[in-house]
């Protein structure tokens, strides 16, 4: 099973080796914590991290 990795740019959380959401190949395996925005329109949190896609996000990418 592929490990979970976290884009440095967007912190979106993939197994690929190319970010679904930014395009970006700087992904990290430490990375701590995890959102889940399915409503990007409707969340705070969304809007506080600066996302315009639904998804899974690292709260802390090293």
């Amino acid at each position: 099973m592929p490990i979970e990795k976290a884009c440095r740019k967007c912190r979106a959380v993939t197994r690929e080796s190319k970010c679904p959401v930014c395009g970006s190949d700087d992904l990290s395996v430490n990375w701590s914590g995890m959102i889940i925005i399915l409503d990007v329109e409707k969340s705070e949190v969304a809007k506080m991290i600066g996302t315009k896609v639904p998804g899974r996000y690292a709260i802390n990418v090293i």
